[in-house]
Order: C-alpha cells, then structure tokens, then sequence
C-alpha cells in the first residue's frame, strides 16, 4: 500500500473518495446523536429524496461506518446508527465544517467574481 494520495490503491485516496459524496458526510453527521429512522434522518437533513438517502445508508453500511438496526416490535422497525468506525470520521467532518465556516463567503466571493468576469463559460453556478 502506498501513501501517496494521487495513486488508486492509496489509503488516502479511499478517504477522499468516502467524504467528496455529497451526502455521506450529510448523513454521518446527522447521526453524531444516536440511531434515526430514515423519516427522521430526512427531516433532519432536508433536501434529500428517499431514494438518495437509501443509497447513501446502503454505501455507508457497505464502507462499515453505518449499521441497520431492525427492532420487529417498532411501527418503524429500521433504524441507522453509526458504527465506531463511522464516529471516527466525525472530527474530519467537524474540521471541514470549521474550514467552510471561516472561509466560505471567500469561496463564495471568489465563484462570484469568475462569473462576473465571463458570464458565459461553462463554469457551475454562473
């Protein structure tokens, strides 16, 4: 295994690849306080279609960091919990919150004055 975070078989890389989904983050955070049902999760979270969000639950179960809990006896039987290997991301996930906190009106400034300067490119929310 190799540390260099460009190379495919990189430790670091499979972490970058777990936190640039949108939602895996989204959804890890949301259960920082204890098991949701998906319902509650959604309303938590807002924005987020049932179908997103199942897929997000089922890619955080298959990376470990997010296991299904059926409880027979519930009207709701499912809930989601974070597993110990899910809460170990929660301080990254705290860390880029911090970062986008601080410096998010920058970014902000910044997408603004590239569309500003060329209203026609192709660039993303221009």
């Amino acid at each position: 295994m190799t540390t260099d975070a460009f190379l495919a078989d990189c430790r670091a890389r499979l972490a970058f690849d777990l936190l640039s989904n949108t939602w895996n983050a989204v959804v890890l955070w949301a259960l920082r306080d204890g098991p949701r049902r998906p319902v509650e999760l959604r309303e938590r979270i807002g924005g987020i279609s049932s179908k997103v969000l199942t897929e997000t639950l089922r890619r955080l179960q298959f990376n470990g960091l997010v296991e299904r809990l059926v409880n027979p006896d519930a009207q709701s039987g499912v809930e989601y919990q974070l597993t110990a290997l899910g809460r170990t991301l929660l301080a990254p996930i705290d860390a880029v919150g911090a970062w986008a906190f601080e410096y998010g009106d920058e970014v902000m400034a910044a997408q603004e004055a590239a569309c500003a300067s060329d209203p026609q490119s192709p660039r993303p929310n221009c």
